[in-house]
Parts: structure tokens; sequence; C-alpha cells
């Protein structure tokens, strides 16, 4: 555990500029402070141990803000940021170096059982307010944009966005870790309507100028 934990501090450091010394995200740091507590109950909770995971988990949430369910299984090199609000559910299970930002839900869509929350590749960013519900699964190399919601399954290599998440996917090609933002996300919406409008001017100019040759 305490080499995931390495992993854990280290990636606050690669991913948050504003992270300059261990003792200021040991101090300071909600996320930091919640995933410790979840490395912890997680523990407790596999054991077999009754109720002491759950109330370590909502000393944290009541703590942090973060409320993260003690059988959630989360990978290494795992990020939250600015983590109030972050709830990941149950049978929630997250990848390897995967970034969190405010408000996120990994949550369900009902009350049935078994495995009702998502899973997580790995190399994933989920942006501010997302929402990604049910036993779905998000493949590796993943961007979710801000307030998107997500109700279906999504491929690797892609990018999410809109309610509910559209998929945009990026076919063949991983994305490097120094691109997963959520802010640099393309809109196909507006990128359809600027498609429609220059072929609306297009047809415009084939109307007022009908012997004019076709632009090639």
């Amino acid at each position: 555990m305490f080499k995931t934990i390495r992993q854990d501090l280290q990636a606050v450091f690669e991913r948050d500029p504003a992270a300059t010394n261990k003792l200021e995200v040991f101090l300071t740091y909600s996320g930091f402070h919640a995933l410790l507590a979840h490395r912890v109950a997680h523990k407790f909770w596999r054991a077999g141990v009754p109720l002491l995971p759950r109330m370590i988990s909502q000393l944290a949430r009541w703590l942090t803000g973060v409320e993260i369910h003690p059988g959630a299984k989360i990978g290494h090199g795992f990020f939250i940021d600015h983590g109030m609000g972050v709830v990941v559910g149950e049978t929630a299970e997250i990848g390897d170096f995967v970034t969190l930002f405010q408000g996120v839900t990994l949550g369900g869509t009902g009350k049935e059982r078994g495995k009702r929350h998502p899973t997580i590749g790995s190399h994933v960013v989920v942006g501010t307010g997302a929402k990604i519900l049910g036993n779905i699964k998000v493949g590796d190399f993943v961007k979710i944009g801000a307030n998107s919601v997500v109700l279906r399954s999504v491929p690797s290599n892609s990018t999410v966005i809109g309610v509910p998440g559209k998929i945009i996917k990026t076919v063949g090609m991983s994305l490097p870790e120094e691109t997963m933002d959520h802010t640099n996300i393309p809109d196909p919406i507006a990128e359809r309507f600027e498609a429609m409008e220059r072929e609306i001017i297009e047809l415009r100019k084939r109307v007022e100028n009908p012997d004019e040759p076709k632009a090639r």
C-alpha cells in the first residue's frame, strides 16, 4: 500500500503545477486526504471488517467533501483535483493514472444490485461536474468534457462531450499524457454548423454566379 501512496503523491506533482512540496500536499490537499482514507478503508473492506470502512469513508467525506465508497477499486497514480463534490460508488473500478476534477460522479442509475457503477480505464481525464452513470466501461486515454453526462460505454482514445455524452472518436492514435486536460476539447456541434455555413456560402455563390466554374 505504501508504494501505491507514493505513486499517488507523485501524481499530484505531475498533474498540479500548484503543488510545491510534499508537506504542503500532505497537509492541504483534500483530494489526497480522501484517497489516503480510501486506501485504508478499502483494506478493511476487503478483509471483511464490518462498519469500520464505512465510518472511515464518511469521516473522510465530512473532512474533505469527497465521497469514495470503501468498496471502490482504484489503481495507482490516481489524482483528484479540487475534489469537493466528487462521488465514487461502491462497484466503481478506476484504472491507473486517472484524473477527476471537482464535482465528478461515478454513480449508478437506479436500485439495481451487483455491478452498477462504471469501470474507468487508465490515463482518463474526467472534467469538472461530469457524471458517468451505470455499469458502463470507459476505455483508456479518454477525455470526458466538463458537465458531460455519460450513459453509454466509451471506446479508448475518444473524447466525450455533451448531455447526453457524444463520442468523438480519435481513430488509431493514443493521446499523449501532456494533452490530457479537459479544456482543449472539440465541439462537434459548432464544427457541424461551421461546415453547414461554408456549404451555404458556396451554394449562394453558385446561385448568384451560375457561369463561374466550381472551385476544386
